[in-house]
């Protein structure tokens, strides 16, 4: 299997156990979602997932997902309410929800007031499931209170979150909670973070500032769940470590019929920067309740993963699920015999779109080479994974195996397709050596099998070492 998989953790999967047989079974990055708790919170489920990882010698990621500044809806009385086509709701600032009270319908109340700045007659408002719809039927207090229209019947409850399409909002995706919740979380050793509402370069700049303040490499995934996070999606790509198509959010905010192509759009744009791609939300809901996903699911998976997907991450299902394991194996058999079918219509690695990248091509090269020699895999040594990340955006055949002596590296490389991280021995000089002392000893090759190696020698002139050979190695 090449994808890799992200399981949320909560109450369904939160047992030793359970963790326990998700890796067994091929989950490489367990997310904490911080909406829901806080990093002392997850302390239990941070060690747990640590012993796990010691107990199979093995290496996974724990990533934090920082909530970001969602806007919600207040309490709103008698909750829910259920609300029928062309009826009528008020939206408007909390502090003013008394002076309406008399008009005896719902109040929709929020806090933020950037969110109802600009807002216009006929402007679409959806809550977070999307039901009910409302329409701007008319400015009540501009800026302040607006009469909503019903679109679609449903109900209305307390707390939910509201969206408003094709408006922008410009609040930093970085709010003063998720600083405090970054600090604390790497104190207890989380190993990457998701930031939500990413709307452009400088929302993953501000993270990494901070995050710089603990002198250490943790990347950074950038959620898109705005309009405006996808218009400037390639400036994003070259601050962040990765892009989470975050399809709950970036669902209601743009219409229903582009998101597919929205999907196919991003993890393109991932590809070709070279940095991890995770498709996110709703990948087999129905098994939050029964033992089986619909056919329509297992579709939407196989075609994440022929788009090009590098993760494809698991909410509600593992989270709250009646099934954790169980929908992990299936996500497992459904790569399998999809990979095998991508494999099938490409049958040489995907050839870099620029190649005046050195680095770039030494990775296409190495590919084509273990394609043609038949090798049992690739052996990349990567001080900071940008060459792990090279390869495995052409798409090899191959196992990668990318070795780092780096732990904070060795962490990241979990989010990139078709790559195992190893800890590489910094006692020994030589990245060659370091490389070909890891096949002698590893007993996922057997003598005779050969294996492709990127490394980087040192030459008369250089500073630092950087890729610049490539070696089949017999054992």
């Amino acid at each position: 299997m090449h994808i890799k998989i992200i399981a949320t953790i909560g109450p369904s999967s939160k047992d030793y156990e359970i963790i326990k047989e998700m890796v067994r079974l091929g989950v490489s990055i367990f997310r904490l979602n911080f909406s829901h708790n806080t990093p002392k919170g997850f302390l239990p489920i941070i060690e747990t997932i640590k012993k796990v990882e010691k107990e199979l010698n093995t290496y996974v990621t724990i990533m934090g997902d920082l909530s970001g500044p969602k806007i919600r809806i207040g309490e709103i009385k008698d909750s829910p309410v259920y609300l029928g086509k062309g009826s009528k709701a008020i939206l408007g600032l909390e502090e003013l929800q008394d002076r309406y009270e008399d008009t005896h319908l719902p109040y929709l109340s929020i806090k933020v007031k950037e969110a109802l700045k600009g807002l216009k007659e006929g402007m679409k408002v959806v809550l977070s499931d999307g039901v009910p719809i409302f329409r701007v039927k008319e400015i009540i207090e501009q800026e302040k209170v607006y009469l909503l229209e019903v679109e679609n019947e449903g109900s209305v409850s307390s707390h939910k979150g509201i969206n408003f399409p094709g408006k922008k909002i410009h609040l930093p995706a970085l709010t003063e909670t998720d600083k405090k919740n970054l600090h604390e979380a790497i104190k207890l050793g989380i190993d990457a973070f998701a930031l939500s509402f990413v709307q452009d370069r400088q929302d993953i700049k501000d993270i990494k500032k901070e995050i710089k303040k603990h002198d250490k490499f943790i990347p950074v995934i950038a959620k898109l769940e705005r309009a405006s996070g996808v218009e400037n999606l390639e400036e994003i790509l070259m601050e962040a470590d990765g892009v989470m198509v975050a399809r709950g959010d970036l669902g209601l905010e743009c219409p229903l019929p582009s998101l597919p192509v929205i999907q196919k759009r991003i993890i393109n744009m991932c590809n070709r920067y070279h940095k991890p791609a995770i498709v996110a939300t709703q990948m087999f809901l129905s098994m939050v309740h029964n033992p089986v996903p619909t056919r329509a699911e297992v579709t939407d998976v196989a075609n994440a993963i022929m788009d090009g997907t590098d993760c494809v991450m698991l909410s509600d299902e593992t989270a709250i699920g009646s099934y954790p394991i169980e929908v992990i194996r299936i996500i497992r058999e459904i790569a399998e015999k999809t990979e095998a079918y991508y494999f099938e219509l490409n049958k040489e690695p995907l050839k870099p779109l620029y190649q005046t990248d050195t680095g770039l091509y030494l990775a296409y090269s190495a590919c084509l080479l273990a394609n043609h020699a038949k090798a049992k895999g690739i052996a990349a040594h990567s001080i900071s994974g940008r060459t792990a990340s090279l390869i495995s955006s052409c798409r090899p055949y191959q196992r990668i195996y990318a070795l780092s002596p780096h732990k904070e590296v060795i962490k990241y490389l979990n989010f990139m397709w078709g790559v195992t991280p190893v800890m590489s021995d910094p006692s020994i000089p030589s990245h060659l050596h370091r490389v070909e002392k890891f096949i002698e000893k590893s007993l996922l090759f057997k003598s005779g099998d050969r294996i492709v190696i990127t490394s980087g020698q040192p030459t008369p002139g250089q500073k630092e070492k950087h890729t610049n050979q490539i070696k089949i190695y017999y054992k």
